[in-house]
């Protein structure tokens, strides 16, 4: 039976900083998106059971390029992470669990520590969203311009439909916005990392564009969109 988090999804007003550690290959979380996940390596697993003991948070970190040539047991990782929440629970048979962690917050390691367990945990600083004073003015035409070009990439389809309507009807912050197609779009995982480690907001959205026009125009795009699924696939570690 799934366990459900009944509380806000929000970092705990006593957070320290401390985080738990939860790298994967090719996938960068952001705030503000859900990821399914299915946990069933027993250092994986029992980092799952003390979150959930605790704070329910978990710190996806994206593996560099190369890590499995890497055999000291601690990869190199991303320096920039996104802190998540476990909103839903539910174990198997078979001693694994399925999630759903959402992105809470942008993050930059500042200390790795040493610690005796087998994860890996380690001491980050929160990365706000900066909104920039200066073009101010220019930012719901901005924003307009990213639904515009997104909407292009949306596929035929129920669902995908009334999600963009949903998102196009709603008070939807810039933020929000460049972190959610940020995290759907088939992007180049450098891309997804630049984007999550860049805290204006604006400067945010402007690589986001650049980088979808290039794929209107069939430059440099990852994957053809008739390919794209959405919403992003289910992952596991």
């Amino acid at each position: 039976m799934a366990n459900q988090w009944d509380g806000p999804a929000r970092l705990p007003a006593d957070f320290s900083g401390m985080v738990r550690l939860f790298p994967l290959p090719n996938l960068v979380l952001f705030p503000h998106v859900v990821q399914p996940l299915h946990i069933f390596e027993p250092r994986y697993c029992e980092m799952l059971l003390e979150a959930l003991d605790a704070d329910r948070l978990i710190t996806l970190a994206t593996l560099r390029p190369g890590w499995e040539l890497n055999h000291s047991g601690q990869p190199p990782i991303s320096e920039v992470v996104c802190i998540g929440q476990v909103i839903s629970h539910a174990p198997t048979q078979e001693e694994r669990h399925n999630i759903l962690l959402i992105g809470l917050a942008r993050a930059r390691i500042v200390e790795e520590l040493e610690m005796q367990r087998p994860f890996r945990m380690a001491m980050v600083e929160i990365i706000d969203d900066i909104y920039p004073t200066v073009g101010a003015a220019e930012r719901m035409k901005l924003q307009q311009n990213l639904l515009d070009i997104y909407r292009r990439f949306i596929p035929e389809g129920t669902l995908a439909k009334e999600s963009f309507q949903q998102m196009l009807s709603s008070q939807m912050s810039l933020g929000m916005l460049t972190d959610l197609i940020g995290f759907t779009m088939p992007l180049p995982l450098p891309i997804k990392e630049q984007l999550l480690g860049t805290a204006n907001v604006d400067a945010r959205a402007r690589v986001l564009l650049q980088c979808l026009g290039q794929m209107v125009d069939g430059k440099e795009a990852p994957e053809s969109p008739s390919t794209w699924s959405f919403p992003p696939k289910f992952s596991v570690n």
